[in-house]
């Protein structure tokens, strides 16, 4: 089934580990790690060394989404702090296949991001390298946004080219994941699903996170590489 990816970015920084506990005790089998550099997205947050700190305080496959401007730079920091898997942007990204090798040197899954209004045909040549395609389902830089209809039928798009080619590669996700769409988008094909607010907004992590899971039951592609 699909899987769940609470954004740490919704979560209270001065109890993250407790909170990561919490989404994991709901079933959550992977965090999403939001890093902004306050130039490709308005706002800035989380670095490495939250990152590594992150890593210390859990067990959990750690996802982490570079929404920055020079993407290549930040790969082998991140990993060496703990990344599980390494997502960039193709609208920030010059060399693409350069940025994928350099996920694959430094041991971590290789994603790339779509935002909402980049069309998926971009992925044509790179697809059969990647581990998985975030689909960007607001426009990156702030939390707590409202999930972009038009995103779903994209998600069934990919899904169906993903099929057609004979590929394993997984459909992520991310923005304005809520109760009310979880279990459409993984029966699109996603399988996983990230979700900041809906997971730590309320104050009940390990609640939130437990329904959600539930909704993802049976439906979606799992990732056979998360533990």
């Amino acid at each position: 089934m699909a899987l769940l990816a609470p954004s740490v970015l919704s979560a209270d920084f001065a109890r993250l580990g407790e909170e990561a506990a919490a989404a994991a005790r709901g079933g959550a089998r992977m965090l999403h790690v939001d890093v902004m550099d306050g130039h490709f997205v308005p706002n800035l947050t989380l670095g490495p060394d939250v990152t590594r700190c992150l890593r210390q305080a859990t067990d959990l496959f750690l996802d982490c989404h570079l929404m920055v401007s020079r993407p290549d730079d930040f790969i082998a920091p991140f990993a060496a702090a703990g990344a599980s898997a390494i997502s960039v942007h193709v609208e920030a990204s010059t060399h693409l296949h350069r940025s994928v090798q350099l996920m694959r040197d430094a041991g971590v899954r290789a994603g790339v991001v779509l935002n909402p209004a980049t069309p998926i045909h971009v992925l044509d040549d790179i697809l059969p390298d990647l581990d998985y395609v975030l689909l960007m389902s607001v426009n990156p830089g702030f939390a707590g946004q409202t999930f972009i209809p038009g995103v779903l039928d994209k998600v069934r798009t990919l899904a169906g080219r993903i099929a057609q080619r004979g590929l394993a590669t997984i459909i992520e996700v991310d923005g304005g994941v809520t109760e009310a769409n979880a279990r459409a988008l993984a029966e699109a094909g996603a399988g996983m699903l990230v979700a900041g607010s809906a997971v730590f907004g309320g104050g009940q992590a390990e609640d939130s996170a437990r329904r959600l899971v539930r909704l993802m039951d049976g439906v979606g592609a799992e990732p056979s590489w998360v533990p």
